[in-house]
């Protein structure tokens, strides 16, 4: 007699994990690095502006004031001096920036300036500076005519002519008289300050009163 019942086979299949591959229409092939990157650097990152606030080097800031902008004249740091002050939300730093400035032709001025950043500091004493410039009384050689002494605080400097000498001087009485294009002079102080804002304005007052 024969058995008419089906006779049902089961197969089993083998099973295949995935793991941490994510299907569907917004798989991207994973990007390969920049050559020389590294986690957390630059390389791969836009600096253009837009709605993060960046912007490119060398442009504008993101409130549309232009970058620093090269003087029209020479100018020396004389120091930059981080201030802090303390406020309600905390300490709340600045930077105060002394210079000179001067066009070598017989021009020149001490300046100070005061800012949130070294960059917008040094433009406010450039400013400044510019303001405060002095015509100084040269001879044809550009030299001073005579001896010449000034006093500004705690500074005291003594400014004598030195015909084929050069320019004998230090500290910031040098800055100020390069940079008023002055030669064949030599300078000296007579006080143990070393501040150079001091002894820079002790030099420039020394120069106004050849006029």
């Amino acid at each position: 007699m024969e058995n008419n019942s089906n006779t049902q086979s089961v197969v089993t299949k083998p099973q295949v994990t995935t793991t941490g591959v994510a299907t569907g229409a917004n798989t991207a092939p994973a990007r390969t690095p920049y050559r020389g990157s590294k986690p957390g650097g630059f390389a791969g990152k836009s600096f253009s502006g837009g709605a993060t606030g960046g912007r490119k080097f060398g442009g504008k800031k993101p409130d549309g004031r232009p970058g620093f902008v090269k003087p029209d004249v020479d100018y020396k740091i004389l120091n930059i001096r981080r201030v802090a002050r303390i406020t309600a939300g905390g300490k709340r730093f600045t930077f105060a920036v002394a210079l000179v400035v001067g066009d070598k032709k017989g021009s020149v001025g001490v300046g100070t300036g005061k800012a949130g950043d070294t960059s917008s500091a040094i433009e406010k004493a450039i400013k400044n500076g510019k303001k405060n410039m002095i015509k100084v009384k040269t001879t044809k050689k550009m030299s001073i005519p005579h001896e010449v002494a000034a006093k500004f605080a705690s500074s005291r400097v003594v400014l004598r002519p030195a015909p084929g000498k050069g320019l004998v001087a230090g500290s910031s009485a040098r800055i100020v008289l390069t940079l008023a294009g002055i030669s064949d002079v030599s300078s000296k102080f007579h006080s143990r300050t070393k501040n150079p804002l001091n002894n820079a304005e002790a030099t420039l007052k020394a120069l106004q009163m050849l006029s």
